[in-house]
């Protein structure tokens, strides 16, 4: 589908947000839970959407920072794939694990982007030094701000560029993509999935924290639970 002008505005706004989320970690709109969930509300197509922000979001739970090491870009990778996933128009289980697989490519380029936005940031830390040593409160909070706005527009060029190629050609595309290269990208998607609640496990593997992992399997079949009866529970565990 071709998105209207609110709606490009909208999903603009959440691709600057995703990127300022990036670093900021404040509000998590670059999560993929996040990013899907408020793109497909601005396009309509919430409910799919959210389905494939929660797959996005089991794979990106075990991407980290780690000293020097930079994890791959979920801001990217969430964006730019939910843009991907509506405009194909094919909203089965193989359409969304050729979005899943776009994801983890576009997540390797956002990383990429960001080293260069990070290296470009430098010289305007020098810019900040400069005014801090004037006193120039304003020029400080300005060169700040404009840093923290290279990464919004990190997210959002990209995104821009997506949203201005014609459903037409995307699903086009699409359509071109060979059955057996699909029928992979269905395997490879759900076995993504599992790789990252495997590293997830990896990451909680303690004796503090494996009772909460198999309470939580052990309560999700019971669909007359209600949120009271759940709240009691996570009340009485903490």
């Amino acid at each position: 589908m071709d998105f209207n002008v609110f709606q490009i505005i909208l999903v603009l706004i959440v691709a600057f947000l995703a990127g300022l989320e990036g670093i900021l970690d404040a509000f998590q709109f670059h999560q993929p839970i996040i990013a899907c969930t408020l793109i497909g509300l601005a396009t309509g197509h919430l409910s799919e959407a959210i389905i494939l922000g929660g797959s996005l979001q089991i794979i990106a739970l075990a991407w980290a920072n780690v000293g020097a090491a930079v994890a791959p870009d979920a801001a990217l990778a969430s964006v730019a794939s939910a843009i991907i996933y509506i405009k194909g128009n094919d909203f089965s289980e193989a359409g969304r694990n050729l979005a899943i697989g776009t994801a983890i490519t576009l997540a390797t380029v956002g990383l990429v982007l960001t080293m260069v936005v990070r290296t470009l940031a430098v010289g305007l830390v020098h810019r900040a030094d400069a005014a801090a040593e004037k006193g120039d409160f304003r020029g400080v909070a300005f060169w700040h701000y404009v840093a923290l706005s290279m990464q919004g527009l990190r997210i959002m060029i990209p995104a821009g560029a997506l949203l201005f190629v014609s459903s037409e050609v995307v699903q086009g595309y699409l359509k071109l993509i060979p059955e057996w290269f699909a029928n992979g990208m269905t395997i490879g998607g759900n076995m993504v999935v599992a790789v990252g609640l495997a590293m997830v496990i990896n990451l909680m593997a303690s004796k503090e924290t494996w009772p909460f992992f198999f309470i939580g399997f052990a309560i999700a079949p019971l669909n007359e639970l209600t949120l009271i009866a759940t709240g009691v529970i996570a009340l009485s565990l903490a």
